[in-house]
């Protein structure tokens, strides 16, 4: 079915009108196309929250003297809040301030984006929520998704099952790094058979705990440049969930998003982050989805926002205040204690990480186990050579007392970052003992 034969709103066509001639516009799917903020109750009780002077009879809240009524069983919980930080909703793009410095962030932790515009972020329910996002408004139901094999699961989920597309993945990772011209080749293949080139980069990479090196990452770059040279539409989304936690000195420090976003007009980045992975705060569930193209003006960025919103507004109408007020209140904090124990957590980790790599690298040739590189992140995984990895992960379980994961029949994932150090070296003792096993039978 051809896009224009797709019936949208008027609200919706105005947005496609502005994002028209654009990378952005040309990748839209066509529930992107029909995605549109409506002027319903959202958007009349934004106008009433900033000009009713009299009263207030908008939004469905209950008050008193102007504050929303709150249980002091659930008030007396979170005593740094107000009534408003915690059970006021939430505006559908999130909290102003918490984006406004989540931006400031973006740009703090990635150098080159200092004098490169973007979008503003909006605040998503985790980072599940913020990919779940791009792929309504960029993955068309026949479409081509690309992502490193192995894979976190939850992209099949995302783009075959609730997307009907194809996720097609790679085997981008080896044993000393990435193979780049894997994804070259595929990448180019599909430019010449769709004109348009769709992919998911996670870095650090989950299973394999992977971040491209510096010199991989220009590579990577000009492998998409060179692919919109050619006049390929491009999407790149940017899945940094665990951005930052990088043990090597050779591993790029910056987002990829911060080269893609001005590097040509083809180009659509997408940077999907938050705060769950990034500031040890899992649970909360608070994430950011934010757009860059070059030559994308504040309309176009402003018209892809609306679109975000459409879609937030849609599946859980907000994210959940007491989170944005909570991380905002941290991260604002004067008390100094955030970037050192930042630092002293991604410590932890790190020692971890040097734990397992010095394990890992006696045993690299071993017969059965053969270690994906890893240099970041959470994870490591095992090829598994002759031994079927979910057969490995229940004797692990049932006879060793170790968790990991069977992310397919050849990968068992483990996430050192979740072992306590004394716990590390017999884990990976049974590990390696169990699998030894299972091939000997």
């Amino acid at each position: 079915m051809e896009k224009e034969a797709v019936r949208v709103h008027e609200l919706a066509q105005e947005l496609n009108d502005v994002l028209a001639g654009t990378a952005a516009g040309a990748l839209l799917s066509m529930m992107g196309r029909r995605l549109y903020f409506p002027k319903g109750i959202i958007a009349q009780g934004a106008e009433a929250k900033q000009h009713s002077t009299l009263a207030n009879g908008t939004l469905g809240i209950a008050i008193k003297n102007k504050s929303p009524l709150i249980l002091s069983a659930l008030k007396n919980q979170i005593p740094g809040l107000g009534a408003s930080d915690i059970v006021s909703y939430a505006p559908t793009a999130g909290l102003p301030a918490l984006r406004e410095f989540w931006a400031q962030e973006i740009k703090r932790k990635n150098p080159s984006l200092a004098n490169v515009p973007f979008s503003l972020p909006v605040v998503v329910t985790g980072l599940t929520a913020g990919v779940s996002a791009a792929c309504d408004l960029f993955l068309e139901h026949d479409g081509v998704l690309f992502a490193a094999n192995p894979s976190w699961d939850n992209y099949a989920l995302i783009a075959e099952t609730r997307h009907c597309a194809t996720l097609r993945v790679l085997d981008m990772f080896g044993e000393n790094g990435m193979d780049l011209d894997v994804l070259q080749k595929a990448f180019t293949d599909e430019a010449k058979r769709t004109g348009l080139v769709r992919v998911i980069l996670n870095f650090p990479q989950n299973p394999t705990g992977y971040s491209p090196t510096k010199r991989e990452a220009q590579e990577l770059c000009s492998i998409l440049l060179k692919l919109a040279a050619t006049g390929a539409r491009v999407l790149v989304m940017c899945d940094d969930a665990y951005y930052g936690l990088r043990y090597e000195d050779d591993i790029e420090p910056q987002s990829l998003f911060a080269y893609l976003a001005n590097l040509h007009e083809k180009i659509l980045a997408v940077k999907i982050d938050g705060a769950t992975k990034e500031d040890f705060a899992w649970g909360l569930r608070c994430g950011f989805i934010t757009y860059a193209g070059k030559g994308l003006t504040p309309a176009h960025y402003d018209a892809l926002i609306k679109k975000t919103m459409s879609t937030v507004r849609s599946t859980i109408s907000c994210s959940s205040t007491v989170t944005q007020s909570l991380l905002y209140k941290m991260y604002t904090a004067q008390d100094g204690s955030l970037q050192k124990e930042r630092e002293e957590y991604k410590q932890i980790i790190q020692n971890r990480y040097k734990m397992t790599r010095a394990i890992v690298d006696k045993k690299r040739d071993h017969p059965v186990l053969r270690p994906l590189a890893f240099n970041s992140g959470y994870f490591m995984s095992f090829t598994c050579a002759g031994v079927d990895a979910e057969k490995l992960r229940q004797k692990l379980l049932h006879e060793y007392g170790v968790g990991t994961i069977a992310i397919n029949a050849k990968t068992l994932r483990v996430a050192f970052s979740g072992m306590d150090d004394d716990c590390i070296a017999p884990a990976y003792d049974a590990i390696y003992k169990a699998a030894e096993e299972l091939a000997n039978k």
